[in-house]
């Protein structure tokens, strides 16, 4: 039985009293205040940034990152010590919000400049992102492109994963040799194997939108931003240490 460290239980108890809010009343009003929404809209608030990785979208979400930081972030808290463990967990989470948002941008302003280029005006596409119709006559690659960009003007991000993966890199590089598997294929990898085909898997999804274990509207570039932080953080901090203790 893994014992669960003191910060570790801090941040399931919080992630839990949040996501009971979301079930008592008009949920839409935690979600609208707490998930990230895209810069460019009304919604978006800069407190959102941290907030998210407190959110979850349901009870399986909550469920799967709960019982991955209390697997995992146990360990690596118990090997990093509590400050440091909370500085790699919220830098991930913050890593995940870049990859994700600049991902996210990246396709709004290339989609945004494309229908300007085709004759639709900027207050028009405003205005179709706040309302979702328009009143004009559009042609099929015009209405893709529409479509597009506000699904990622109205998107918004929840969920701890981005941490999760942070935490997850660092305890793969802190035990290599960990034998890891996956609930529906039991069989038992090493970690420094696992772990990095995982992140792989993500990647792929993110480019191509193929989902191999999780929903469809998973961020996975979230979770590849939480991975890149966690292994720059480790390998500099793990670099220290041999340093501090190398005999010349």
């Amino acid at each position: 039985m893994i014992k669960i460290t003191e910060t570790v239980k801090h941040l399931l108890i919080l992630n839990v009293i949040l996501f009971v809010g979301t079930l008592i009343g008009s949920n839409d009003f935690l979600y609208k205040w707490l998930a990230l929404y895209f810069p460019a809209n009304d919604l978006f608030k800069p407190w959102q940034i941290v907030s998210h990785m407190f959110m979850h979208g349901g009870f399986m979400h909550l469920l799967f990152n709960m019982f991955a930081l209390w697997m995992f972030g146990s360990a690596v808290e118990q090997s990093l010590g509590a400050k440091r463990f909370l500085i790699l967990y919220f830098a991930a989470g913050l890593g995940a919000v870049l990859f994700q948002l600049g991902y996210h941008y990246f396709n709004y302003s290339h989609l945004l400049s494309e229908l300007q280029a085709s004759g639709i005006s900027f207050d028009r596409i405003m205005d179709i992102m706040n309302t979702g119709q328009w009143n004009f006559q559009t042609n099929p690659l015009q209405e893709e492109q529409i479509n597009s960009v506000y699904q990622t003007y109205n998107a918004s991000m929840v969920g701890a994963s981005g941490c999760i993966m942070g935490i997850l890199v660092a305890f793969g590089m802190l035990n290599p040799n960990a034998e890891l598997m996956l609930i529906f294929l039991p069989i038992p990898i090493k970690a420094k194997y696992f772990i990095p085909g995982i992140i792989l898997l993500d990647v792929i999804s993110a480019l191509t939108g193929q989902s191999f274990f999780s929903p469809s509207n998973t961020a996975y570039m979230a979770h590849v931003g939480g991975a890149f932080v966690g292994f720059v953080i480790m390998y500099f901090w793990k670099k220290n240490l041999r340093s501090k203790y190398r005999i010349d």
